[in-house]
C-alpha cells in the first residue's frame, strides 16, 4: 500500500466526523430542494412503545433454546416542529445501544439533523430522527446518508442453528418468497454436513447458504478440512468468523485454502491489518448511522465486500435498505432478522426479486407501520433481559446424551461449544429444547445441568 494512501485510510478510520455527516446531510437537504427553516426541525415530542413480538414456529422452536428475549422490541415515536413524526425501533437484548431516558430529553428542543448522528443516543432514537428529518423535508433517508450507489440491494433469510429439517424447509421457504441467500449458524451440537446435505436438496445452486461458526471451530488445522468438505456443495459461499479473529495466520490459511469467502466482524483484528494479513474477504458492518458510514467507506475505498447486519423487526429492515442503497461495497446480503417473527410489524412486508429489495425512494424510512399489530402486541416493558430456565438435549448415534441448562448468561451454549464440551463437529448431532413439564425430574435435571455445566446423562 503506498504512503499516501495508507495515510488516508487511517484518517478514515479514526473518524467520519459527526459534523461532517451532519453537513452532508444539509447539503443534501438543499441539493433536494428543501428550503425548511431549521425551527421545522426541532424535536418537540418522543413516545415510546414496547412490544413482544412472536416467532413464526420453525424459528420459535430453535430460538426458545437460547435467545427467547429477542422478542421485546421497543418502538419510538418523534414528532418534530414541522407537525411530521418518525419512527424507529430498537430490538432491546440485541442491539448495539438502548436509547435512555436521558437521550431523550436531551433531544427535546434540539435540531434532529444535527442530533441524529449521534450513536450514542441508541438504536430506535437515532432511527426516528432519521425518519421524521426525511418525513419532514420530503427526502428518502438514503438521501441524507450520502450518493446513491444502488437503487436495488441484497438482502440474507436468517436462523439461528436448527436442525436438518428445519433447515432444508426454511430455506425453502426463504427461495419461493424471492430470497437468494440464507444465513445460519455452524454449531458442534448439529450435523453441519447433514444440515448441508438437506438443504441443498431443495434449492438451486444459484442459492447461497452461509454459515457463522462464532469461533467454534477453533483452529485452521482442525477447521479447515470440515470447511472444504462443505463447500463441496456449490451451494456454500460465505463463512463468518470460522476461528478467533485475531488468529491473524490461521484465518489467513482458511482464506487461502478455500474459495468459500471469509466474513469477519468489522474492528477486530483492526481493518488495516485485515488488508495487510488478507485474512479475510469481507465484513460485517453494523451498529449506529455514523459507525455504518464509516466503515463502510472504508470498504468502499479498499474494495472489501461486505454486509450490514441490523437486527430487528422490518423496521430495521427498512432502516438498513437506506444504508444499503449508500454504500458501495454493500453487495453481501444484509442481515436483518426481520423473517423470525410471524409479523415484522409493516404495513406492506418488504418484497425481494432474484434476492434484492428495493431501497425506498418515499419520505423518511419508506414504510408504514402497521399500528394496529403494534398496540395488540404492546406490553410493559421488562425489568430486566427475560431469562426462563431452559434445558436443552444434544444427542448423538449410539445413545450418547448430553443436558445443558441456561445459566443468566445469553451466550451459554456457545461458551461451552468453545470449550469442546460438545466434542469437535462430531457427526449425528442433534439438539432439542427439552419442554419444561413442571415436574421434579424436569427441575432436578435443570439444577444438575446448571450447576456442573452441560452433564452427560
Amino acid at each position: 500500500m503506498i504512503p499516501h494512501r495508507r495515510r488516508f485510510l487511517q484518517h478514515a478510520l479514526a473518524t467520519t466526523a459527526v459534523a461532517g455527516l451532519s453537513a452532508w446531510s444539509r447539503q443534501s437537504l438543499r441539493a433536494e430542494g428543501s428550503a425548511l427553516s431549521d425551527k421545522h426541525f426541532e424535536v418537540v415530542d418522543v413516545k415510546r412503545t414496547t412490544a413482544r413480538l412472536e416467532y413464526r414456529p420453525t424459528p420459535r422452536r430453535n430460538m426458545d433454546r437460547e435467545l427467547p428475549h429477542w422478542r421485546y422490541v421497543e418502538i419510538c415515536d418523534v414528532t418534530l416542529r414541522s407537525g411530521r413524526q418518525g419512527s424507529g425501533e430498537t430490538l432491546l437484548y440485541y442491539t448495539w445501544g438502548v436509547p435512555s431516558e436521558a437521550s431523550v430529553r436531551r433531544v427535546i428542543g434540539g435540531n434532529a439533523v444535527d442530533l441524529m448522528w449521534d450513536d450514542s443516543l441508541g438504536a430506535g432514537l437515532q432511527m426516528a430522527l432519521f425518519d421524521a428529518v426525511g418525513r419532514t423535508a420530503g427526502v428518502p433517508v438514503h438521501a441524507l446518508l450520502g450518493p446513491q450507489a444502488h437503487s436495488r440491494t441484497p438482502l440474507s433469510w436468517w436462523n439461528i442453528d436448527t436442525s436438518a429439517a428445519d433447515m432444508a424447509e426454511e430455506c425453502r421457504r426463504a427461495y419461493n418468497i424471492g430470497y437468494r441467500s440464507y444465513k445460519t449458524k455452524g454449531r458442534p451440537w448439529f450435523d453441519v454436513f447433514e444440515q448441508l446435505r438437506q438443504a441443498v436438496q431443495v434449492v438451486p445452486e444459484s442459492f447461497k447458504i452461509d454459515m457463522d461458526f462464532n469461533d467454534t471451530l477453533r483452529d485452521a488445522e482442525r477447521g479447515l478440512p470440515i470447511l472444504q468438505e462443505l463447500a463441496k456443495h456449490p451451494q456454500v459461499d460465505i463463512y463468518e468468523t470460522p476461528i478467533p479473529q485475531v488468529d491473524l495466520a490461521g484465518n489467513a490459511r482458511i482464506t487461502a485454502g478455500t474459495d468459500v469467502q471469509i466474513a469477519m466482524h468489522y474492528g477486530n483484528p483492526g481493518p488495516l491489518d485485515v488488508i495487510r494479513t488478507r485474512c479475510c474477504d469481507g465484513f460485517v458492518v453494523g451498529g449506529g448511522a455514523a459507525r455504518v458510514m464509516r466503515e463502510g467507506q472504508f470498504c468502499d475505498e479498499t474494495n472489501m465486500p461486505f454486509w450490514l447486519q441490523l437486527v430487528g423487526s422490518g423496521i430495521t429492515a427498512a432502516f438498513s435498505l437506506h444504508f444499503g442503497g449508500a454504500l458501495r461495497q454493500a453487495v453481501w446480503p444484509a442481515v436483518n432478522c426481520h423473517q423470525l417473527f410471524e409479523h415484522d410489524l409493516l404495513a406492506q412486508p418488504i418484497l425481494l426479486r432474484n434476492g434484492l429489495a428495493a431501497v425506498p425512494d418515499s419520505p423518511g424510512l419508506g414504510i408504514e407501520i402497521d399500528r394496529d399489530e403494534l398496540a395488540r402486541r404492546k406490553v410493559v416493558r421488562p425489568a430486566r433481559r427475560p431469562e426462563p430456565a431452559r434445558l436443552i438435549e444434544t444427542t448423538w448415534p449410539g445413545r450418547r446424551r448430553m443436558l445443558t441448562a441456561s445459566n443468566g448468561k445469553v451466550n451459554f451454549m456457545l461458551q461451552a461449544g468453545n470449550e469442546e464440551r460438545y466434542g469437535y463437529y462430531l457427526p449425528g448431532a442433534e439438539s432439542r429444547l427439552v419442554e419444561n413439564d413442571g415436574s421434579d425430574r424436569w427441575r432436578r435435571l435443570y439444577d444438575q445441568a446448571r450447576t456442573q455445566g452441560p452433564i452427560e446423562v
